[in-house]
């Protein structure tokens, strides 16, 4: 029997002769001047849409992928930028019927697949990065691997529909085909280690399983072990809704239900929920029948230790508003923030329990209305969906993302001060929410969001959470400013910025390893020395650390090659579970586990990591730490740092992102190496 793809004699004439006019068209795109270009481009994506359509066409465009990059193919798009494209987006591109775009973003694919393999060294994005970028659009778009052409996409697409049919056989076949749903479970599992506060992307992902796991047509064989933990988590956790049978029906067995019953459903829908960090929408219906019947089921439901317990008991006014205010099956993470909010402890706090009955009577703004409207939809009040990011970002301090934004430092600050501040936080959004206005101040001076011009992000945000989607664009203009005001002031304007935005808690003491002006290595000894003497248990006389602390680093690709300069977190350093001491801190760019080269592979899990953390080895991290701050007060061992492990630090700097960036007349001797 012979294989279906395998292309006929007469499909290989076809085929050579429609590759030497897309070589030719490609020369020609090549040879154009920039402004020539995009009259060339109509040929040469026509001619790759005949070859899409060839058996055998993906591997040749496939081939071809640097080629049509480097002619200029991408040019003055955002597939120019491969880094910051989002998995999500590729459905509606995919199914479009307009043919230049399905063409365009096809060819995307294959380019990332050639990155993936090795066969193209891209200098944007790694092979690690389209390999995971791959396996997140091959689950956003699992349909198009196992089921044919609905209805609408014929109508709409005709035959142009079979392109990406096409291309999403050969992404398996190249990467895997048998490996693809169980890649796709692992890295689930992998997110939901470090407990993010967005996981409606997870969601989706799990829904594609189960639809494939439901569709009889589609044969997943061995694959799909360990899909059924994720998708009774959403669909069915308990005895009570085990066959997905919906909001109403459940509503409806929950008021038959007796004491034990409702005992059954509380344990099932907790353990659920703390086993992936999902809650399914059948969890807020429970909750609020539980008001009806006492704490006690209520703590059950929520799964609280007796520390939550307690704060639920001396608080329950407050827990039952805010379950009555913000919890809906819309709105269903909002249990999990409620739960690791109590379990925190928090409310013991003076100043929180009376901001989050603020919280719970704000008046929001029509600018705050108008921004939740545009990124939520109107399912649940703006009020609800609001609330429902504050229990999120008060309980997991170390889930916040930036999402596809250069807004790392606001979001460092968000996920900082519902860490170590939460009334401050609560302050924050108040103000965002309702006066569309926050103000701080800059070495005693008023700065408003109001009156501050643009920030970083060039454009308002739409991919965050609820409180990030209100608050960041303030915190992004007042950071701005504050840079601004530094202006003219020697050395890093981070020495400056980064305690009076953050807090009193980030240290006065700076330091940097790089020049601001030529962008060289400088003073790598002190720079280090001082870095081991602050943080290090060992120098420091065995301090931990009290208050997080800003940091910056400079992020490498799996080749140890210089992407950029990056805010983080420095939150403890201790001995991990194999006696290695390492530092665990918070990434806030939605997935911390990355490999940044020469061996540096950072860890979200079994190291020691608590739930939102990152780790890397202490002499790891320091090769990429570049700025960072201490308290100049607090005085370590200096002399006692170890000269051999400093010039392993300087190597592993020397070798990745400081490989540019030695000075001319090179390092100076008394700086360890």
């Amino acid at each position: 029997m012979t294989n279906p793809d395998t292309p006929s004699p007469a499909d290989n004439d076809k085929l050579r002769g429609l590759l030497t006019k897309l070589d030719d068209a490609i020369a020609s795109l090549g040879e154009s001047r920039e402004f020539a270009k995009p009259a060339k481009l109509p040929r040469v994506i026509d001619t790759c849409r005949r070859v899409l359509m060839q058996p055998g066409g993906c591997a040749e465009i496939e081939q071809r992928a640097e080629t049509l990059e480097q002619a200029g193919l991408f040019l003055g798009s955002d597939w120019a930028s491969p880094h910051i494209l989002i998995p999500s987006l590729t459905t509606q591109s995919l199914k479009s019927a307009d043919s230049s775009l399905v063409v365009i973003e096809a060819l995307s694919e294959l380019r990332m697949l050639a990155v993936a393999k090795g066969r193209y060294r891209h200098h944007l994005i790694s092979d690690e990065g389209a390999h995971h970028y791959l396996t997140q659009v091959m689950a956003i778009n699992l349909p198009l691997l196992f089921s044919a052409p609905s209805e609408a996409e014929r109508e709409t697409q005709g035959r142009l529909a079979e392109i990406p049919r096409q291309l999403f056989q050969y992404l398996a076949e190249r990467i895997g085909y048998e490996h693809v749903i169980d890649e796709l479970i692992s890295e689930i599992w992998r997110i939901l280690q470090q407990r993010p506060i967005q996981v409606d992307p997870v969601k989706q992902m799990i829904t594609q399983i189960a639809l494939c796991q439901a569709n009889p047509e589609i044969d997943l064989g061995a694959s799909g072990q360990g899909a059924d933990r994720l998708v009774s988590s959403l669909f069915g956790p308990t005895q009570g809704c085990h066959e997905d049978p919906g909001i109403e029906v459940y509503r409806e067995r929950l008021a038959s239900m007796d004491a034990r019953g409702l005992q059954y459903e509380a344990s099932g829908f907790a353990r659920a929920m703390h086993d992936t960090g999902l809650v399914s929408p059948y969890h807020p219906v429970l909750l609020r029948h539980l008001l009806d019947f006492g704490d006690n089921l209520l703590s059950e439901a929520l799964g609280l230790s007796s520390t939550g317990r307690d704060c639920l008991l001396c608080y329950c006014d407050l827990v039952h508003t805010m379950v009555r205010t913000a919890i809906y099956p819309e709105t269903a993470q909002a249990v999990y923030g409620l739960a690791l909010t109590l379990e925190r402890g928090i409310l013991y706090q003076p100043p929180v329990a009376p901001a989050l009955w603020r919280q719970l009577g704000l008046k929001l703004s029509d600018w705050s209305e108008a921004r939740l409207h545009a990124a939520f939809g109107d399912g649940v009040s703006y009020r609800a969906r609001l609330m429902e990011g504050v229990l999120c970002m008060l309980g997991l301090p170390l889930g916040v993302g930036q999402g596809n934004n250069p807004t790392c430092q606001s979001a460092r600050a968000l996920s900082m001060w519902a860490y170590n501040d939460p009334d401050y936080l609560l302050q924050m959004v108040a103000w965002a929410a309702r006066d569309d206005e926050i103000l701080m101040h800059f070495e005693g001076q008023p700065i408003s969001s109001q009156e501050s011009i643009s920030g970083v992000a060039q454009t308002l945000p739409l991919d965050l959470d609820p409180v990030s989607l209100l608050v960041v664009p303030h915190l992004d203009r007042i950071y701005a400013e504050m840079g601004r005001r530094c202006l003219g002031r020697e050395g890093d304007p981070h020495r400056w910025v980064n305690p009076e935005f953050h807090g009193w808690w980030a240290g006065r003491g700076f330091r940097i390893n790089v020049d601001v002006a030529t962008g060289q290595l400088t003073d790598l000894d002190t720079f280090l020395r001082h870095f081991y003497a602050s943080y290090h248990p060992y120098y420091n006389g065995n301090q931990p650390l009290i208050h997080p602390q800003p940091a910056g680093i400079a992020v490498t690709d799996s080749a140890g090659r210089f992407i950029g300069w990056h805010a983080i977190t420095v939150l403890r350093a201790s001995l991990d579970p194999s006696g290695q001491m390492r530092i665990y801190f918070f990434n806030p760019n939605n997935d911390s586990g990355q490999d940044w080269g020469m061996g540096v592979k950072v860890s979200t899990s079994s190291h020691g990591e608590r739930f939102g953390e990152a780790s890397l080895p202490f002499e790891q991290f320091a090769s990429r730490l570049y700025i960072y701050h201490y308290d100049p007060l607090e005085h370590g061992e200096l002399a006692q740092v170890d000269q051999q492990e400093l010039d392993r630090v300087v190597a592993m700097i020397q070798e990745s992102w400081g490989a540019d960036r030695i000075p001319a007349g090179g390092l100076q001797a008394d700086e360890g190496v």
